[in-house]
Formats: structure tokens, sequence, C-alpha cells
């Protein structure tokens, strides 16, 4: 099977994105490689579809147990034999997973950084036919990062113990010059590609708000969107518990996130949110990296972050399925004053010396003051963000409070007008709508969340289709042969029964769409199609 026929197979796509082939073809040419792409810039394929390809088995290294579970649930979905190792499973779970490794059952993977030196999964390593070691999220290797990780450090003296070194590949979203350097040197790569696609983010609206009440300008933001999927970020635990408690007051389905819950209490939230059970997320930056749901419609910081960088990488946790999307700063001046406390207060690196103290404090100081010119200046904050990151931009983008002149209420009432009079066509809208109660209906079946199913990005692309055969199903991008044989009948058959349902006059309401999900679910199923 070439690189191409896998793509369509197991991930549904006719054709590779920016800086995908590129990356894919250096790591199945032995080659190390680097790349630096936009959150749902399609980082994973570059390394899911090379363990495909390749003779043994592919390690990724990811720091979150979340990100694990999401991405193995996909890829099994997907048809693809993968499976985890992290903290979650228990002693016995972890053998069973490595003797399954052991007998080439797998071909991906996923285990947490700190896992990786331990007695029994070297046991396992130093006999195994690895092909690929890919180290997702490798800005935390960096100690300049936002988000520096020690046990990151400890990648390389695993790969070295390996009686044949692998191929070593390194993914990131964020990065400045002095990260990419230290990824390279820290993860000692070897001569690797460096494949950087940019930046920017094209579906995401940015807006810097400045309100008299921030409480009050939350409400209405999220009551403006009540129904859609969003996260608020607070920089201290306690304005999470307050915003929580504020909106679930108010009548919304909302969780809470932050080291200070025990870990039960975050793994409902957590399941909560993944699985459309609550809309709204509110939480500190203890919650996100490596999220991967992908219909976050809106992305509001209460506070502003220590840096653009971390603001960037969550404001870029919306709109992962590629749909328009919101990213809202409440800018006050009292989070410069809590930037810096919590800068001065902060943990640092302990084997680090007082000059290198000195120099990361400096360093500190300074992406904060990056990200106060961010929330406070009058130039196009696209272009700022990108020209941070050394990436060239036009001066206006027209897709920012900036640009679109939303400093007065008047204009924002234009443009508020002007969006409303932007409404899809109404056929595709409603399909679009029945198509997601059909998919939520199977993912709760199933009992995973609904993206793993298909993103909204495939269901607005079925709703414009309309497939009506197996052959029109494939066309669907993010339909490959296996999503096809799981749920092709099944959606065919919805597709046809809605569209004669409201052909011969019956209204659309909620009640019909849940009764054709569940006759369509019964319909489908591989047993009625033999």
């Amino acid at each position: 099977m070439n690189k191409h026929d896998a793509l369509k197979q197991y991930f549904g796509h006719s054709g590779f994105r920016q800086g995908q082939e590129e990356v894919i073809d250096a790591l199945l040419g032995g080659r190390d490689a680097l790349s630096i792409m936009p959150t749902g810039g399609g980082k994973s394929v570059c390394y899911q579809l090379p363990a495909l390809m390749m003779a043994g088995i592919t390690l990724v290294v990811s720091p979150l147990i979340s990100l694990m579970q999401d991405q193995v649930a996909a890829l099994i979905q997907a048809g693809v034999a993968a499976a985890y190792i992290n903290s979650s499973l228990t002693a016995a779970q972890v053998r069973v997973a490595l003797r399954r490794a052991a007998e080439n059952r797998y071909k991906s993977i996923y285990i947490a950084p700190e896992r990786l030196n331990t007695s029994a999964f070297l046991r396992f390593a130093m006999q195994a036919d690895l092909s690929l070691v890919a180290v997702d999220e490798a800005h935390c290797v960096s100690q300049w990062g936002q988000d520096f990780r020690p046990e990151y450090l400890q990648i390389p003296a695993f790969v070295n113990r390996l009686p044949r070194r692998p191929v070593v590949a390194a993914f990131t979203a964020t990065a400045t010059s002095d990260v990419k350097s230290d990824i390279v040197s820290l993860l000692q790569l070897r001569r690797p590609l460096i494949c950087t696609t940019g930046f920017d983010r094209p579906n995401l609206y940015f807006e810097v708000r400045k309100p008299k009440d921030r409480e009050d300008e939350l409400l209405r933001l999220v009551n403006a969107r009540r129904g859609k999927s969003g996260i608020i970020y607070c920089a201290t635990r306690k304005n999470v518990d307050k915003l929580c408690n504020l909106l679930r007051a108010d009548g919304h389905a909302v969780v809470r996130y932050h080291a200070g819950l025990d870990e039960a209490e975050r793994r409902i939230a957590q399941d909560d949110f993944q699985f459309d059970r609550a809309h709204v997320m509110v939480a500190t930056n203890a919650f996100g990296m490596g999220i991967d749901k992908s219909n976050v419609s809106y992305v509001f910081h209460y506070n502003m972050p220590k840096n653009l960088e971390s603001y960037y990488q969550e404001a870029g946790r919306a709109g992962r399925d590629g749909e328009k999307a919101e990213c809202i700063l409440l800018y006050a001046r009292q989070d410069v004053m809590l930037g810096r406390w919590m800068i001065e207060h902060s943990d640092v690196n302990p084997k680090l010396t007082l000059a290198e103290r000195s120099q990361l404090l400096e360093k500190q100081q300074d992406r904060l003051k990056a990200m106060t010119f961010y929330a406070t200046g009058r130039s196009c904050l696209r272009r700022y963000i990108l020209s941070y990151f050394g990436e060239a931009a036009d001066k206006r983008c027209g897709n920012c409070s900036v640009c679109n002149g939303l400093s007065d209420a008047p204009a924002r009432q234009r443009v508020a007008a002007q969006l409303a009079e932007a409404v899809p066509d109404q056929e595709a809208d409603r399909m679009f709508a029945a198509l997601r109660a059909l998919r939520n209906y199977l993912a709760k079946q199933m009992r995973i969340p609904a993206y793993i199913v298909f993103t909204d990005a495939t269901l607005r692309d079925m709703a414009a289709k309309q497939p009506d055969t197996e052959e029109q199903f494939l066309t669907v991008s993010g339909v490959g042969s296996t999503k096809n044989r799981h749920y092709g009948a099944t959606f065919i058959y919805f597709i046809r029964k809605f569209k004669k349902t409201l052909a011969n006059g019956q209204p659309y309401d909620q009640a019909m769409v849940n009764l054709l999900a569940k006759e369509a679910a019964e319909q489908g199923r591989p047993d009625n199609n033999r």
C-alpha cells in the first residue's frame, strides 16, 4: 500500500495538507524531522501514517493521558491496532499491553515520557523492533518554553539505550527560534528535516475586549452561544470556581478543571466535556494541552495569559475541525500585575544556576510585555501574533477586532447584523444538524466522543454532498474504507429517509430526527446488510 492509498483508507482524505507529505517522506526515508504545524494542521497524520507503512512499531511520546486515549480511540475506529501505556492503567493492564506489544499486535504505542525508562518498558523496548519515536508537544523539552516538563529530557537517554536507533521525529504547534534550537539539540535529532508550515489559523477570529464588568460581559458572550462547545480560561482557581458557579446558575451545562480538584472530579469533568454532556469548560491552563476535541467553537480568556505562546496554544483549541471559531480575550490592567506576581512565584527548575534563573525570569517578563502589547495595541491582532513567531503577515487580516473596527458598540452591532445575514443554505444546514444528531446517538451507544465517529467538518461535507450510494459516501472528506464499513450503511439510510420525510411534508423537529437516528442505527447494523 502506498502513502496515498493509506491516507484515504485509514484517514479518509484524498490529499495531503501543507507540509504533511514532506515530513512523511523524510520519516519513511529514515531521516529525523522537526515539524511545526498550527493546531488542527494535521500533525498526527505525519507520524500515524508512517507507523502504518514502517515494518516495526512506532512509539508516540505524549504528555497527557487524555490525548493518548483520544488518539488511540480514533485509530481503533479507523481500523489501526494501537494502545497506550500511562498511569491510568493498573500494573496488570500494563503487563497485558506489553505482552501484546511484544507479540507485534500494535502498530502504534502511546506512552508517557516518565514511563520510557522503567524496567518493564525497557525490557520490552530492548527486544522490540522500534521503527519510529515520535515526540508530541516537543516544546515541553525546552526550559525556555511555556510548558517545560523535565521528564522530556529523559527521551534521548531512552533512545540511546536501544540496540538500534529508530528514526526520531518531534512535533509542536508553537515554537520560537530559541525553542526550535532547544528541541533539535536536547532531543539529539540527527540532520533533521525542519518543516514549518506557518502559524496562521485563518478560521479563527481574534478579539480583545476591555469591559467595565468582566462577569457581565462573559455572561453575555456565553448566552449568545448557548449550546455551543467552548472553553473559558482563567488565571486562578478562584476565578474558575466563581465563573463555573455563575454559569451554572444561569442554566448552562458547565464543568470546571484545575489542579486543586481531586483526580476523579477532573476526569469526570473532562469526560463530560469530551462527550458533549457539558458544553462549557471553565479551567486554568492545567486543562488543554493535546485536547483533540474538534467542535470547540470558542475560547474565551477571562484573564490575560502570561505569554503569547500560551495564549495562542490555548486559543488554538477552538476550530480544530476547520470551522469558523472565536478567540476573545477580556483584558483588564490588573492582569499585568497578576502575571508579574505569578512569574515571580512560579516553580523553577532547581538544577538551574543563579545566572540561568535570572535569565529565565527576564525572558518571562519580556514575554509578559509582548502579551500586554497584544492586548492593548491598535494593530492587526493576527499580524502581531504571526510576527511574534517570526512569520510575515499582511497589515490587515480582516478577521480580528482591530481590522473590523470593533472598538465601538455601533461597529460591533453592524458586524453582528452582517453575520446574521450570512445564513447558510437551509437544506444543507438542516441536514448537518440532523447528521450531528445521528452521530451523537451512535457515539452514545458506543460510549466514545462524538467527533471520533466523524468530525463536524466531515458532517458538513456530507450534508453538502448528501451521498446516496457507497461510492458517493467514500467521496466525503474524512471517510475512509474502515469508517465506511462501520457507518456507511447507517448514514446513507438516514440521509435517504430524512430527505424523503421532508419531501412528504413532515415538519422538521428534533423528535422526528431522533426517531430517524434510532431507526437508521438499527437498519445500518452489519448483520442487517449481509
